[in-house]
C-alpha cells in the first residue's frame, strides 16, 4: 500500500501505543562547516532542546539521542538532562544514518510496541507535528507496519514503525535501515500523504538556512563559540 488518499488521522480517541524515540544527531555537519546542526538555535534555543521537548510533551515513552561526531559538545546541553533523554554514541558515524539507527535500535530498551524516528536538523517538527504522525501510525491501513509522511510525494521525516520492524532491520545486517526495509516491503509501508511541509524541511548547508528564513520568516543562529569567527577550519 504505497500510497493513500485516506485523510488525515485527527481524533483523540485513537489507541496510541507505547511508542519511544531515536532522534539521530551523530552526524559530522561537514556542509556547516563541520559544526553540530542540532546546535542552531531558533528564538534562542537549539533544535536539540526543542525537538526533545516536543517529545517529552507528545508522551513518548522513551527517548534515545545517537550521537557521533561532536558527542562531547552535544552532552553539554542542558536539554538532554531537563527533558530526560539518553544517550548511545555511534563508534561508526562516517557510516552514515544507518549505523545510527542500528545503534539506537539496539540501546532501546524493551516493552516499546513502535519507534519513531527523528533527524535532529529539523527546526519546524513541533509537538502538533509529532502528534499527528502518531495518529497516522494508530490509525494505518490494516496490514502495514510502517508510517512515512509524504508530501507533494515525497518522503518526509519522522518515520514510526513497529517493534517487529525494528528486529527485522536489526537481522537484516549493517546495511539494513529504514529506506531498505521500505524496498523489500513496500506493501507494508504506509505513505501516509500530508500538505505539512514541516515533515520536508531540514537544514543541511547554509543555502538550507536562506530557503528556511524564506518560507518560514524563522532565522536560525549558531551559539556563540560555534560562530564563524570562533572556530577553527577543519
Amino acid at each position: 500500500m504505497n500510497a493513500t488518499t485516506q485523510p488525515t488521522p485527527t481524533s483523540q480517541d485513537l489507541a496510541l501505543p507505547r511508542m519511544g524515540a531515536l532522534v539521530l544527531a551523530a552526524g559530522a555537519g561537514r556542509r556547516m562547516g563541520h559544526r553540530p546542526k542540532c546546535l542552531l538555535q531558533l528564538n534562542g534555543r537549539s533544535l536539540i532542546d526543542r525537538q526533545l521537548e516536543a517529545v517529552h510533551q507528545a508522551g513518548l515513552a522513551s527517548v534515545l539521542v545517537v550521537l557521533g561526531h561532536h558527542a562531547e559538545r552535544i552532552q553539554q546541553q542542558a536539554a538532554l538532562q531537563h527533558w530526560g533523554a539518553r544517550w548511545v554514541v555511534n563508534p561508526q558515524p562516517d557510516a552514515g544514518h544507518v549505523s545510527s539507527l542500528r545503534a539506537g535500535l539496539q540501546a532501546l530498551p524493551p516493552g516499546l510496541a513502535a519507534v519513531m524516528v527523528l533527524l535532529a536538523d529539523q527546526p519546524m517538527v513541533d509537538v502538533t507535528a509529532i502528534q499527528a504522525l502518531m495518529n497516522a501510525y494508530a490509525a494505518r491501513p490494516e496490514g502495514t507496519h510502517m508510517v512515512q509522511p509524504t508530501v507533494q510525494d515525497l518522503p518526509g521525516n519522522p518515520v514510526v514503525f513497529s517493534s517487529a520492524v525494528a528486529l527485522q532491520i536489526l537481522a537484516g545486517g549493517v546495511q539494513m535501515g529504514v529506506r531498505q526495509w521500505q524496498q523489500l516491503n513496500p506493501e507494508k509501508t504506509y505513505r501516509w500523504k500530508t500538505p505539512d511541509a514541516r515533515y520536508r524541511l531540514d537544514v543541511d548547508n547554509e543555502q538550507d538556512l536562506q530557503t528556511l528564513e524564506t518560507l518560514t520568516g524563522h532565522r536560525l543562529l549558531w551559539p556563540s563559540d560555534l560562530s564563524r569567527q570562533n572556530i577553527t577550519p577543519a
